[in-house]
């Protein structure tokens, strides 16, 4: 029984655990909004509708997601975008591309 309580306990710590390291979509469209939106002169729904969801993981998986917001958005420079804060505008693209369905609000 204690052993039973001690993997329930485990599996729900990890879970939690990996859900609040994982990137996030709303964090991203904020990202967007206060690093990108103006050096791009678009809104977010405009950047991210410039690919599919399938297009956007590509690049991602390809290593040239930075190089995809330099390319799209001529007056950021490389370096001018976090890490951190990359991983989340790739999650707001991939969740607001042009096959999405979705509308972001900024």
């Amino acid at each position: 029984m204690k052993l039973l309580k001690l993997v329930i306990a485990s599996t729900l710590a990890l879970s939690v655990a990996s859900t609040s390291l994982s990137a996030d979509a709303v964090k991203g469209q904020k990202f967007f909004s206060k690093l990108l939106k103006e050096p791009c002169g678009m809104t977010g729904a405009k950047f991210a509708a410039k690919h599919t969801q399938e297009e956007w993981k590509q690049i991602k998986e390809s290593g040239k997601f930075e190089e995809e917001i330099i390319k799209i958005c001529p007056n950021v420079k490389a370096g001018d975008v976090k890490e951190s804060a990359i991983e989340h505008i790739f999650d707001f693209s991939v969740e607001f591309a042009s096959d999405s369905g979705n509308v972001p609000s900024c």
